[in-house]
C-alpha cells in the first residue's frame, strides 16, 4: 500500500474515529484503526465490537492495499506532522513508513485479515431526520441516561418512531426524560434502544450536515452522517413503562422562568459538594419560590417570583438532578407540576407537549 493525501484532512478523519477504538482489550487489531487504500480512496474504520466508525477520504493511491494501524500513534504522529501531504507506505511484512516533510516514521502494523468484520444491516428501515432535531432530542435526554449496568437497557436511549413523530426517552431511575418531534414518516410503528455511547458519538459529528440517516435492523443500526458511518448494536431488553411513571393527578401548577431558577439552585447549591452531600429544599408558595440548603458549612436561602396555583408544597430534591432537567428544557419558562411532597414533579413547556422531564424527590428530614 502506499497513499498520498493532505495531512490535516487526515488527521481529522482519524481523530473522529479513534473515539470508538478500543484501549482496553486483549485483541491488538481492535486498538487500531483499519485503513483500505483504493481506487482513489483512503478508508477508515475504527471499531470495539459494539460501535464502529467508518469514513474515507480522497486520496492519491499509488499502491492499493490494506493495513491496520496503532489509533493512538498514528492520531499522535499525524497531530504534529509539519507538512500539508503525508506519504503512507506498506509492506507485506507490515512495516508502515510514514513520510511528511523531513519526517520520517517506522512503525509495525497488523495484517488488515486481523481486523474482525463489521455488522451489516440489511432490508432495515430507513428514516431521515433533520440533523439540528436529532442533536437537540439527544442532549436534551441523555442526561437522564443509567450510568449503572445492573439494567443494561437503560443504558440507552429508547426511540420510538410512529407516523409523523420520533420520541427519546431516557430514564435512570431517578430521572425521567422525553422528547417528541414531528418528523416525515409514514411507515411502521418501530421501536428500538441506542447506546448512550453511540448517540454521543452521533452528536459530535453531526456539525457538518443536514440531514442524518438511519437505518434500522433488528439487532443493529447504521447512522450516516455526512462522510462517516456509524454502526452500533441495539440493546435488548424490557425498558421502563414510562408512561405509568408519569404521575396522572396534580395539586400544583408553577410557571417559572428557567433562568432564574436555575440561578437561584446554582447559589444554593455552593455548599452542597461531593462530600457534603444534603438535599434541595424548596417550598412552592403563593406566587414563590423558596431554596434553602444546610450543610456542615453552614446555611444558604433564596427566593424567587413564580406563578403559583394550588397547594402549598415543600419537597426536596438532590440538586443536580433538578438543575440537569431545568437546563435541558432551553425555554424561557417552564411549568412545573407537583403531588405533594412524596411525588416525582413535571417540567414541561408552558404550551405542547415537546419535552416531559421527571425527577425524584428526596425526604427531608423533618417529614415522617
Amino acid at each position: 500500500m502506499k497513499i498520498i493525501c493532505n495531512t490535516e484532512i487526515l488527521s481529522e478523519a482519524c481523530q473522529n474515529v479513534q473515539r470508538v477504538v478500543s484501549t482496553k482489550t486483549s485483541i491488538p487489531a481492535i486498538e487500531g484503526i483499519y485503513m483500505k487504500a483504493l481506487g482513489n480512496e483512503l478508508m477508515l474504520t475504527g471499531y470495539d465490537l459494539e460501535v464502529g466508525i467508518n469514513t474515507s477520504i480522497e486520496a492519491k493511491v499509488e499502491e492499493p492495499g490494506s493495513i491496520i494501524l496503532n489509533a493512538r500513534i498514528l492520531c499522535e504522529i499525524l497531530r504534529k506532522l509539519p507538512a500539508d501531504k503525508v506519504i503512507i507506505e506498506a509492506d507485506e511484512r507490515q512495516l508502515c513508513v510514514i513520510r511528511c516533510g523531513e519526517v520520517e516514521y517506522k512503525i509495525v502494523g497488523i495484517a488488515a485479515e486481523e481486523y474482525p468484520e463489521l455488522p451489516t444491516v440489511q432490508g432495515g428501515y430507513p428514516i431521515i431526520v433533520e440533523s439540528d432535531i436529532l442533536r437537540d432530542m439527544v442532549k436534551q435526554t441523555i442526561f437522564a441516561v443509567s450510568t449503572n449496568d445492573t439494567k443494561i437497557v437503560h443504558t440507552g436511549i429508547k426511540f420510538e418512531i410512529k407516523r409523523g413523530q420520533i420520541r427519546l426517552i431516557a430514564v435512570d431511575g431517578f430521572r425521567l426524560a422525553i422528547r417528541t418531534e414531528q418528523i416525515k414518516y409514514t411507515g411502521d410503528d418501530i421501536s428500538f434502544i441506542v447506546p448512550a455511547k453511540t448517540l454521543s458519538e452521533v452528536i459530535k459529528l453531526i456539525d457538518n450536515c443536514d440531514v442524518v440517516s438511519m437505518n434500522i435492523a433488528k439487532r443493529h443500526i447504521i447512522f450516516d452522517i455526512g462522510n462517516y458511518s456509524i454502526i452500533s448494536r441495539l440493546l435488548d431488553g424490557e425498558f421502563l413503562d414510562y408512561n405509568a411513571a408519569i404521575p396522572k393527578s396534580l395539586t400544583t401548577e408553577v410557571r417559572v422562568n428557567a433562568k432564574m431558577f436555575i440561578n437561584s439552585i446554582e447559589r444554593t447549591s455552593l455548599l452542597i459538594t461531593d462530600r457534603l452531600k444534603s438535599p434541595l429544599r424548596c417550598v412552592f408558595d403563593e406566587n414563590l419560590i423558596r431554596i434553602s440548603t444546610v450543610t456542615s458549612l453552614g446555611t444558604a436561602n433564596d427566593r424567587l417570583y413564580a406563578q403559583t396555583e394550588g397547594n402549598r408544597v415543600e419537597i426536596g430534591f438532590n440538586n443536580r438532578f433538578l438543575l440537569d432537567a431545568l437546563r435541558a428544557c432551553d425555554i424561557e419558562e417552564v411549568k412545573i407540576t407537583l403531588n405533594g411532597p412524596l411525588s416525582p414533579i413535571t417540567i414541561v413547556p408552558p404550551e405542547g407537549d415537546n419535552f416531559l422531564f421527571l425527577v425524584l424527590p428526596v425526604r427531608l428530614k423533618n417529614e415522617n
